[in-house]
């Protein structure tokens, strides 16, 4: 039978390991940049460097961390191999694959919020208005909103009521997280207003409205994604 304080030591590694992913997306630390030294790191989530060198083992298994000999650790993906359904966390310029994933998007999620304008009920409507709260309330605080973000677009998806779309819902899960994080949140004005509007769309039943939003919506993405290509050029 494993000892008790191994267990314990588990579990606080364990999350350990969550805040500091949580820690990566919020602050958020870039790709290629590099984490504070095990130190300071547990002086932030209040716990021995022996915990935090277990949390960041885990997070270099998982794909999300590197650790350079005299050099320190890095983020080299925020994304896990279990959350990658593409296959694509590796791909080393994240910008230009941001682009890739919202052309896909432009030619998907339009169709699926006008499905979910026709077929969403009055329950699915009151949770993304829900949703959209939630979202305004963590930009306003500073807060981390990728899962809330997430989810509005998921949610979405699901207010279909078609089994095969659900099966896209990981794929635009990947789509919305590479474009927060590549972004570092620059759209979050566009991002309130839009989603506000397609949400509203999407409860008044009204097809044309919700198409035209998700357009409005991913197409202020492209071009921010555009411009940063550009200044990076």
């Amino acid at each position: 039978m494993e000892d008790l304080s191994n267990v314990k030591n588990k579990l606080l590694a364990e999350q350990v390991e969550e805040q500091l992913m949580q820690y990566i997306l919020t602050k958020p630390v870039a790709v290629g940049e590099k984490l504070p030294n095990e130190f300071k790191l547990g002086e932030l989530f209040h716990v021995g460097r022996s915990t935090v060198r277990e949390a960041v083992k885990s997070l270099v298994t998982k794909g999300i961390l590197e650790i350079r000999r005299g050099a320190g650790t890095y983020v080299v993906s925020v994304t896990t191999a279990e959350n990658d359904p593409l296959g694509i966390r590796n791909v080393e310029d994240k910008i230009s694959l941001a682009l890739d994933l919202v052309e896909v998007r432009l030619l998907l999620e339009p169709g699926i919020a006008e499905m979910a304008a026709i077929h969403a009920t009055e329950a699915e409507a009151r949770k993304l208005h829900g949703i959209c709260d939630r979202i305004e309330e963590k930009i306003a605080s500073g807060e981390n909103y990728i899962p809330d973000d997430i989810e509005f677009h998921t949610s979405i998806a699901e207010c279909t009521g078609n089994k095969v779309m659900e099966q896209l819902i990981p794929i635009i899960d990947t789509a919305v997280m590479m474009f927060v994080n590549v972004t570092h949140k620059r759209l979050t004005e566009e991002t309130i207003r839009t989603h506000r509007m397609i949400a509203d769309a999407i409860a008044a039943g009204d097809v044309v409205g919700a198409r035209t939003a998700m357009t409005m919506h991913l197409t202020y993405n492209r071009e921010k994604i555009k411009s940063m290509m550009k200044e990076k050029s």
